[in-house]
């Protein structure tokens, strides 16, 4: 059995086809999308969630219409105009991971802003995910592994070191992704950081994703067996020994096989 989770990402999808289903345009679902996304912040921070990564953009969603990532970009805009102070109040932190050169001078001011705003608060930590691709955070790590050492060869490059250069490198990796939108795929999310996470798959669409389905989840992930390449028997000895109260006993944990 799991303990509630620190870390938790979510792929945010289903805005157009709720929008669709309502015969309302595409734009609309994402507006109602970027209006849950206060709401679930703010469940996860009333439950004491530590870490929460939001993928908002992917560095494919360029290939939508143009009106559509028009639209996108207006509200990413809107939302940090609106919300910062009060997640700086609230004691949230805001970060944006992704490759902001593509984003419009004044976003990625804006972003610069929010990102200062909030960089003492010592509660939730929130990560957006824009322009953001799993390849690019891994190809983008290696490159600067490389260069802050351009004397040593790559053979020498293990997963602890490539670690510290990706986006996520002060963040645990998450032990929850949740997707919503009934599709069953990571899309080049956070792939390095998920390589032992729970995969969550709902068929609400983001804007009908609320409270009580972030508890479903949690539930959900409650009833996981985390087993990181271990037997069942291995895990039910270690969770055992956790609670023994010899003085001790050493317990090595979290090893990651594969």
């Amino acid at each position: 059995m799991n303990t509630h989770p620190q870390h938790i990402a979510i792929i945010m999808d289903g805005n157009g086809r709720w929008a669709k289903k309502r015969l309302m345009p595409r734009t609309v679902g994402h507006a109602r999308g970027a209006a849950n996304v206060r709401q679930i912040v703010k469940a996860a921070h009333a439950v004491g969630l530590r870490y929460l990564t939001l993928f908002a953009f992917s560095s494919e969603n360029w290939r939508r219409p143009p009106d559509e990532v028009s639209a996108l970009m207006g509200l990413f805009l809107q939302y940090l105009e609106s919300e910062v102070a009060e997640m700086k109040a609230a004691g949230i932190r805001l970060r944006v991971i992704g490759d902001r050169s593509a984003f419009a001078p004044l976003l990625q001011s804006r972003i610069d802003q929010a990102e200062r705003d909030t960089a003492h608060n010592t509660g939730l930590n929130l990560t957006i995910a824009a322009n953001y691709g799993g390849q690019w955070d891994v190809l983008t790590a290696v490159r600067a592994w490389q260069a802050a050492q351009p004397d040593r060869s790559l053979q020498e490059l293990d997963p602890a070191a490539l670690a510290k250069h990706l986006s996520t490198a002060d963040l645990p990796d998450p032990e929850l992704l949740i997707r919503t939108g009934g599709e069953s795929r990571i899309s080049n999310f956070l792939l390095w950081q998920t390589a032992y996470t729970e995969l969550y798959f709902t068929d609400l669409h983001w804007p009908d994703f609320d409270d009580a389905a972030l508890a479903k989840a949690l539930q959900w992930y409650g009833q996981r067996v985390r087993r990181f390449g271990r037997t069942d028997e291995q895990v039910q000895h270690s969770s055992a020994a956790e609670h023994s109260p010899t003085p001790n006993l050493v317990i090595q944990k979290g090893i990651k096989i594969g």
